[in-house]
């Protein structure tokens, strides 16, 4: 998409990633063309299959190593899918959650039993990977989260709940972000694989799914509550094998979270911008274009410079990803500041569309609702600034 007439950065134009970028375009096409979108935003969810496919066709377990079953790309690969997911508009699709966020925390800190036991079967789609960190009475706080996995002999024995889970209703891999000694704070949080057979109704003992959750967007994206009553999980699951890293490893893992969300983001308004400047070149009013009003003008080349200055900055932040140097605090500037762009923008795109912006077969509308959870999940923008502060 060159919307915004900015070309990518040299290490985004080599052509091993042009030729993925344009693969993952045409399987877009192909297996999540917008009357198949349309059908996840009516059943909550995207199809089990669609899973299984991406597995077979090489789209999961992108920045996975080889030699761990995947596909030995890197954050790049990553990159393209979510652009290409959001150009789309097929990014209630909840796959680079699966492969940028969960399967990293397995082939950065699993043991080598556990990357040999679970790698393979999260780049093949027979594992769909969630997340669990977000409580009730806890959501940014994870030092407060309240469930437990307390050790019983050789297993750990997991209580409490979670909510507002992505991929929740159909995840059978579930990392749990849980206290295995409560009186210890960070030090004592650990994460937790909980595996469920996978099969519709048939979950593990004292494992069980809530509703998948009405949202204001994001409707074909499963979120979900998930309940541990006793669940027995063995103490090999563990991620890394030895309790109280959990924090650690959350806080090192977060950065990625945050720029896949900026990098979301941007995708999303660049596709609002497509829509918008189509839009106003056909309709009229007034006996000439939407664009030919100068007010039109003036609002578009603020959102065009906007998303290009947003577009720079997230370039660099994957740059320095890339290398290794990507800091936390840079990471929640770029979280914190496209997502608030992001809202913004579509804000001012929808307003050219007048009444028809507010119908919900625009596609400007669904990305207008899409936005707005871009500043709360993955750390709100509150807590992104509070991050930065910090660097004072």
């Amino acid at each position: 998409m060159n919307v915004l007439n900015l070309p990518d950065p040299d290490f985004m134009l080599e052509e091993e990633i042009t030729l993925f970028s344009d693969s993952v375009a045409k399987w877009i096409d192909e297996h999540a063309p917008p009357e198949k979108v349309a059908t996840w935003l009516e059943n909550g969810s995207v199809p089990r299959e669609l899973w299984t496919q991406a597995g077979q066709d090489g789209l999961m377990g992108l920045s996975m190593p080889e030699a761990d079953g995947g596909m030995g790309g890197d954050y790049r690969h990553e990159t393209v899918l979510m652009r290409q997911l959001g150009w789309k508009g097929a990014d209630h699709f909840g796959i680079s959650l699966h492969n940028a966020i969960v399967a990293p925390y397995i082939w950065h800190y699993g043991t080598d039993e556990q990357k040999k036991r679970w790698l393979p079967r999260l780049a093949s789609g027979e594992l769909v990977g969630a997340i669990a960190m977000t409580e009730p009475g806890a959501g940014s706080d994870l030092q407060g989260v309240k469930t437990t996995a307390l050790k019983q002999g050789n297993q750990y024995v997991v209580n409490g709940s979670k909510t507002f889970i992505t991929n929740g209703q159909l995840a059978n891999f579930i990392i749990v972000v849980a206290k295995t000694d409560p009186a210890e704070g960070a030090k004592g949080v650990s994460l937790i694989v909980v595996e469920t057979d996978g099969a519709p109704g048939e979950n593990v003992e004292g494992f069980e799914r809530g509703r998948n959750l009405h949202k204001i967007g994001m409707e074909g994206n499963d979120t979900s509550e998930l309940f541990f009553n006793d669940v027995k999980v063995p103490g090999e699951n563990i991620i890394g094998g030895a309790e109280g890293r959990g924090f650690y490893q959350l806080m090192e893992q977060l950065p990625q979270e945050r720029l896949n969300i900026a990098v979301q983001g941007l995708a999303a308004a660049e596709r609002g911008l497509e829509h918008t400047l189509a839009y106003v070149k056909e309709r009229k009013a007034f006996g000439k274009r939407i664009l030919d009003f100068q007010n039109t003008q003036f609002k578009l080349a603020e959102v065009k410079t906007k998303l290009t200055v947003a577009k720079a900055f997230v370039d660099r932040c994957i740059e320095l990803h890339l290398a290794g140097r990507l800091d936390a605090a840079t990471a929640s500037m770029a979280k914190y500041w496209v997502t608030d762009i992001q809202g913004e923008t579509l804000d001012e795109m929808l307003q050219l569309f007048g009444g028809y912006g507010y119908m919900t077969e625009y596609p400007i509308a669904q990305l207008y609702k899409d936005a707005r959870v871009q500043r709360i999940y993955g750390g709100t923008n509150e807590i992104m600034k509070v991050l930065i502060a910090r660097t004072l």
